[in-house]
Parts: C-alpha cells; structure tokens; sequence
C-alpha cells in the first residue's frame, strides 16, 4: 500500500472512529434518535468512502502485481470482495 493512502486511510478511519464516539455519547444523553440515525448514516458513508480507497489501492497495487505475476486467481478473490461491498 503506498505511504499516502496509507495516511489517508488512517486519518479517515480516526475521523470515523471519533463520529462513532460521539454517537455513543448521543445515546448516553439521550438525543433525540433522528438526530442519532443521522449520525450513523453520515458514518456508514465514511466507511463506504473509505471502502472504495481501499479497493482503488489494492486494484493498482495488490492486484495488478500479482496479475503481472501471471496469477489470475486474484481476479475470483476481488470480485469475490466487490460482492461483499456491494451488499
């Protein structure tokens, strides 16, 4: 994985890591619970941004390499990992 998607990645991950805390704090305070599903609406869109980073990464990097390397079963696996994230 390069360096600067690695970062990138990171800082998302603790972006997101904190909007769940503060969800959390949310039920604790007994927020209004339309306001709380905002919240995690805006969360499940953050991991899914991150998701399609992730999956451009390893699409340049991890699949391509082992395609240059004449291994073609990493095509089963990722398409595999697109149904997932397609669910």
């Amino acid at each position: 994985m390069p360096p600067e998607v690695k970062e990138a990645l990171l800082k998302r991950m603790s972006r997101i890591e904190g909007q769940v805390r503060g969800i959390k704090g949310m039920i604790d305070r007994d927020v209004y619970c339309d306001d709380i599903l905002n919240q995690m609406s805006a969360v499940q869109s953050a991991l899914k941004a991150v998701s399609r980073l992730l999956l451009d990464s390893h699409m340049k990097t991890c699949v391509l390499e082992r395609l240059k390397e004449d291994d073609t079963e990493v095509v089963d696996e990722f398409l595999k990992t697109v149904s997932k994230l397609m669910k």
